[in-house]
């Protein structure tokens, strides 16, 4: 077989799953939203979800021209009844957390600092912020420029998963 076996008549669907869904799953969700340009369509949730987003990943998405329009900190809850083509942790305890999927979809794990549980001042936080936004982000190029169509499911699996690997880089001036 040559081709994948994902769906090339629709939007991709990705969940981006961390323990709280109030930072990293959320940014994901709105980068991989507006980059993705309807070829993927972006959800997330948290094992654990937070009382409230984090205002600074809010403030990092807009500082970055990402205006965040997603929705308050949600569960897992019925969304693990739902088929995804992508399931992608982001952190470790969300991964250890994360229920079994329905139609079999590419499962990553991308694993990230977690720049809330940072204890600093407000700058140490954004730049711990921009970090995780710039991970997420080159991350997500890595992503929506995999030739989908042309691999393998076991090639796109293993493809997927190694994006995990790429490392944080250098926080520059925000730009769009």
């Amino acid at each position: 077989m040559t081709s994948s076996t994902l769906p090339t008549n629709r939007p991709l669907r990705v969940l981006f799953v961390c323990t709280g869904n109030s930072a990293r799953s959320q940014i994901a969700e709105t980068i991989l939203n507006r980059v993705g340009r309807g070829r993927f369509v972006a959800e997330s949730a948290g094992a654990e979800p937070a009382a409230r987003v984090n205002p600074f990943a809010i403030e990092a998405l807009e500082r970055y021209g990402y205006f965040w329009t997603g929705h308050p900190p949600r569960g897992l809850a019925g969304l693990e009844q739902q088929e995804w083509d992508f399931v992608i942790t982001v952190c470790d305890r969300a991964k250890e957390a994360c229920p079994i999927f329905p139609g079999q979809p590419v499962i990553a794990h991308w694993g990230m600092p977690d720049p809330a549980a940072l204890e600093g001042t407000d700058e140490e936080k954004r730049r711990a912020f921009d970090a995780a936004l710039l991970m997420i982000r080159c991350r997500i190029d890595l992503l929506v420029s995999l030739p989908i169509d042309k691999l393998t499911r076991l090639a796109l699996e293993k493809r997927v998963r190694g994006i995990g690997e790429v490392g944080v880089p250098e926080p520059a001036s925000p730009t769009t």
